[in-house]
């Protein structure tokens, strides 16, 4: 089992610069990468996603790949010929459309920015090799926290399939009596209307089976503990586990809610509290799971 959340860190080399990438991901139902990475090498972006799909299928997974040398080391040039082009150009078209052009401060800076370039910047040819082994790397740091959190996950996640177990234990040890107090409480009833009807009176025993038939919840049990029972080997399988447990812990919730309507019996309805109590924190903790 793994979790959503995690986070990896590595450095490597280029050169005399240093090469950081970190990862990072929190919850979210499908895969969304995102990364930022050196405009210089944007053609790595689709390689880098393949790379990292291989170690999250699930989660909002964010990739950061930074190069930084010793202070004062490379510094920004701007290609002042190339700049002066650009607003020529922008002068000659602004001429022909009749519009008056007065070249401001911002638009400057602004054409400036767009044609400057680092000095001596690796090529994604010669920062490929480096890039993707140190990508490696913190994607095995991402992997093996999201790894050991999931162990925690797993081990919550059981101790709670075991407290669903005894409340359903408890239903079921239940459910047998509960035929046999309402005849009580029915017999009661009649007694108190001053209404004095034989034991065995069709009537009576009429009433009795068809409440016994309505409040009978076997069925409803038996789909439960082999609803449980698929979960919890679903969480040792060491796949995917988010979407199938979606539809398990669903099921779960409807055998749930039958038993609570059928019931007629206090106990049962109190179990059937605490099935719902624990049933929503297993659904609130799975949404943390891959």
């Amino acid at each position: 089992m793994k979790s959503m959340t995690g986070y990896g860190r590595a450095t490597g080399t280029i050169g005399s610069d240093t090469l950081t990438v970190q990862v990072s991901s929190v919850n979210r139902k499908t895969l969304d990468l995102t990364m930022k990475i050196p405009e210089a090498w944007e053609s790595l972006e689709l390689a880098i996603g393949d790379v990292a799909r291989k170690h999250a299928s699930r989660g909002k997974v964010h990739i950061d790949i930074e190069l930084t040398g010793a202070p004062g080391e490379r510094q920004e040039v701007w290609d002042e010929t190339a700049a002066a082009e650009t607003l020529k150009r922008l002068a000659a078209f602004a001429i022909k459309q009749g519009v008056a052009f007065a070249p401001s401060p911002e638009l400057l800076w602004d054409i400036v920015r767009s044609q400057r370039k680092t000095d001596d910047f690796p090529s994604t040819e010669s920062a490929q090799p480096a890039v993707f082994a140190t990508l490696e790397t913190a994607l095995k740091a991402f992997a093996a926290m999201r790894a050991k959190e999931g162990e925690a996950l797993l081990a919550d996640f059981l101790a709670r399939i075991a407290t669903l177990k005894r409340h359903i234990d408890a239903v079921a040890v239940r459910a047998p009596a509960v035929p046999a107090l309402y005849r009580e409480q029915l017999l009661q009833r009649l007694r108190t209307a001053e209404l004095e009807l034989n034991l065995e009176d069709e009537r009576v025993l009429k009433e009795i089976a068809l409440f016994a038939d309505r409040c009978d919840v076997t069925e409803e049990l038996t789909r439960l503990a082999s609803h449980l029972g698929q979960f919890e080997t679903l969480l040792k399988s060491g796949g995917e586990i988010g979407r199938k447990s979606e539809f398990i812990l669903q099921e779960i919730g409807r055998e749930v809610n039958t038993i609570g309507s059928k019931a007629n019996d206090l106990t049962i309805s109190r179990a059937v509290i605490e099935l719902k109590n624990e049933l929503e924190r297993v659904r609130e903790q799975i949404a943390n799971v891959e």
